[in-house]
């Protein structure tokens, strides 16, 4: 589902562009066959075709260590799929976001009832994981809930066409093209790197429009840095090995920092002079200590004020303002909430996961 795709889920560094070998961004057009002058591919075309995609794969294979021909091969058998492009594209503005119906999306009957299958019948692995990880089960869980159902939805798209049309063909409508480019094309560099790393046939792997993979839809970077053989067998398959998928989610939330023991977050009630702008001013990155959140209006229960780590006021609109009843949801995000958004960058998603993990947790036991 999300980018995480892992994906949504990555900061970009400046100079990324060189470093991954990206090339500058073309506008989308529509050639004849067999076109080779870097424009956007029609429908179905292979990347063979492209000078400039096979001129990549040269440059990234001569960088990488890979064999040449192999990486062209992999890159020319490569397809644009203009439904990618489209998909990457910003929804348009419009409606205010409401977190009421983006938890609907996710915190629903058929979701937590495949959670609690899910927990129950993976419950030594959740148990290990949390163990050695100190990332609880129901964060896992919810995690992999939100991503695929639990295995349901892992995508349709092939892999290396998703990320050969973000790195060739991007969208120049996006509003930060330039940077979403080079992300997709270090990913697909990274992904010629996965393939031969596991044996993998490049043109096999299916995942999300982004490029995303497996259960816990990890992008391939994190793959090759998070994900690991959790089942024992040897080797690591987050496709088919839910046991791979929750060890991986675990590694993945402490190499981010995650503190076993730590909330996710506390309720708020905000003081009618609330210092909004100052409050808000840090975004869901946690600054302030409880007693400076207090003092400009935050008001914490008795467990948050006794928090020893920094607070982050998160704020999520339930659609426009100025209508009744649609006043935004508050909560006072700890460090543990900020790591689980470094998934997904959104604070939606964040507390989906939260949300989703408890109400699993909640059917296990009734």
């Amino acid at each position: 589902m999300s980018c995480h795709p892992f994906l949504s889920r990555r900061a970009f560094a400046a100079g990324a562009l060189a470093a991954c070998g990206a090339l500058p961004l073309r506008a989308a057009a529509q050639p004849g066959p067999g076109r080779d002058d870097g424009a956007a591919s029609a429908d179905g075309d292979l990347y063979q075709w492209r000078d400039d995609a096979l001129r990549w794969a040269d440059d990234t294979a001569r960088r990488l260590g890979l064999d040449a021909a192999w990486a062209r091969q992999a890159v020319g058998g490569a397809r644009f799929v203009p439904q990618i492009a489209r998909l990457i594209l910003p929804a348009a503005r419009g409606s205010a976001r409401n977190w009421r119906t983006y938890r609907s999306r996710f915190i629903d009957p058929v979701r937590v009832q495949a959670g609690a299958r899910f927990w129950a019948q993976h419950r030594p692995a959740l148990a290990r994981a949390e163990s050695r990880f100190g990332v609880p089960a129901q964060t896992i869980v919810g995690i992999i809930g939100v991503e695929t159902i639990y295995g349901r939805d892992t995508g349709r798209f092939r892999v290396i066409d998703a990320l050969a049309t973000l790195t060739f063909d991007f969208p120049a409508a996006h509003p930060r093209a330039a940077q979403r480019q080079a992300f997709f094309a270090s990913e697909l560099a990274h992904f010629l790197q996965l393939c031969r790393q596991s044996g993998f046939d490049p043109a096999a792997p299916l995942g999300s429009y982004a490029g995303a993979m497996g259960l816990p839809q990890f992008m391939p970077s994190s793959w090759l840095k998070y994900a690991i053989d959790f089942d024992g067998d040897g080797r690591i398959d987050l496709w088919g090995s839910p046991v791979d998928a929750i060890g991986s989610v675990a590694n993945y939330f402490r190499a981010f920092g995650w503190r076993p023991g730590l909330p996710t977050h506390y309720p708020v009630q905000l003081a009618p002079d609330a210092d909004l702008a100052t409050l808000l001013a840090h975004d869901i990155l946690p600054t302030f200590s409880p007693a400076r959140f207090s003092a400009h209006g935050a008001q914490l229960p008795a467990a948050a004020q006794a928090h020893a780590g920094p607070l982050a006021l998160v704020a999520l609109q339930n659609g426009d303002p100025a209508l009744p009843g649609n006043a935004p949801t508050y909560v006072a995000g700890t460090e543990n909430f900020y790591v689980i958004t470094r998934y997904n960058w959104s604070a939606y998603y964040a507390l989906a996961v939260i949300e989703l993990g408890r109400e699993v947790a909640a059917a296990l036991r009734a």
